[in-house]
């Protein structure tokens, strides 16, 4: 009996040791489960000219070059006529107490565009890294992560206006590289890196690296970046690329924000320097009003070409003003927006095939983000 009794308590005791470990187990597994982190958006648009074709148009000048004659403004994406899609794009990542990763993948036009400079032109790969949470005021970083310079950024749901500026456009938009964040206090950021030459993420094909810095400022109204750029880019020069950049946005009311954007690149003569301003009111709980007024100048480019191959010329300057409404229904964004380019060169067509130095167009965007 004495034995009996024994083999039952250890049974029970067994039994219970299992449980409270299976139940600790899962317990982990849940608390897990929650670090991990699925983000995205998909978006699609219509849009159509005023004073000028609706298509893409071909001439040929003699030169057995076909010219392009661009049908919208020369910045990055919302550039395609009638309806059009942008791109999908699903974000994964966990975020552990001292380490994590993102794997940010993109699919469709948009997305092609972002990682235009890839090795594979079908490449998903926005963005992918890991990093490691040395402690509070210390972070690593490893890998490709979307640039810390402007205003704008790739993701059409974390930008009030849907079309993008052409500083965004002529600037970087991702960096390959291992880069260590800064957390002096409350309110003051840092940030140092070393980089592959801007856009080539998938790996180093020159040798050469690039350099950057951000030193940062928040509070509960908003955040100012100073941003730095500096190394060689090859594909562009020899010379080494120099940018500085502004990126400013402050909560002047309950109803109104400022933003500002100023940037200066340079690469032994060629480059650019613009500035924008960003003012949005907020009308009601779903819907916004917002401006980006933008001057922007190129230096003595000999090419001028940028993006899909659109051709401005040398020296050129661009004013933009996109006014864009914002409604949201839930997880839906509806974007009307108007816009008008004005250039110091006869770049576009107008409907009679005339050249024509300014372009008004319209763009209805949808945004489903979540």
């Amino acid at each position: 009996m004495k034995i009996i009794t024994t083999s039952k308590i250890m049974k029970f005791l067994l039994f219970t040791v299992a449980g409270f470990t299976g139940f600790q187990t899962f317990a982990q597994e849940d608390e897990e489960t929650s670090n991990w982190l699925l983000s995205g958006s998909v978006d699609t648009y219509f849009r159509t000219n005023f004073n000028g074709l609706n298509k893409q148009v071909y001439l040929d000048d003699g030169d057995d070059i076909p010219d392009i004659f661009p049908q919208a403004p020369a910045s990055s994406f919302a550039d395609n006529p009638g309806f059009a899609i942008g791109m999908a794009n699903i974000i994964l990542g966990y975020e552990g107490e001292k380490v994590g990763f993102v794997a940010d993948l993109v699919y469709g036009p948009r997305g092609e565009d972002a990682v235009f400079l890839s090795d594979n032109s079908s490449n998903i790969v926005n963005q992918l890294y890991v990093y490691y949470k040395v402690n509070d005021a210390l972070t690593f970083t490893l890998g490709n992560w979307n640039t810390y310079l402007g205003y704008e950024v790739i993701s059409p749901a974390a930008n009030f206006n849907y079309s993008t500026s052409y500083m965004f456009s002529y600037g970087p938009f991702s960096h390959t590289g291992l880069k260590a964040d800064f957390n002096f206090d409350d309110n003051w950021t840092g940030m140092l890196a070393i980089m592959n030459p801007t856009d080539f993420t998938e790996f180093n094909p020159y040798g050469k690296y690039s350099f950057g810095g951000q030193l940062g400022y928040s509070n509960g109204m908003g955040s100012a970046y100073l941003n730095l750029l500096y190394g060689e880019q090859s594909y562009v020069s020899d010379e080494a690329t120099f940018q500085i950049d502004l990126t400013t946005g402050w909560d002047l009311s309950d109803v109104f924000y400022l933003g500002l954007n100023a940037t200066y690149q340079d690469t032994d003569g060629l480059g650019f320097y613009g500035a924008a301003i960003y003012p949005q009111f907020q009308t009601s709980e779903n819907f916004a009003i917002g401006l980006r007024a933008e001057y922007f100048k190129e230096l003595d480019n000999d090419d001028g070409i940028i993006d899909d191959g659109l051709v401005y010329g040398e020296d050129f300057r661009a004013l933009d003003f996109t006014l864009t409404g914002s409604y949201t229904v839930g997880n839906l964004i509806i974007k009307p927006e108007f816009r008008l380019d004005s250039i110091s060169e006869d770049v576009f067509v107008d409907r009679d095939l005339n050249a024509n130095d300014n372009l008004s167009s319209f763009v209805l965007a949808a945004i489903y983000a979540f």
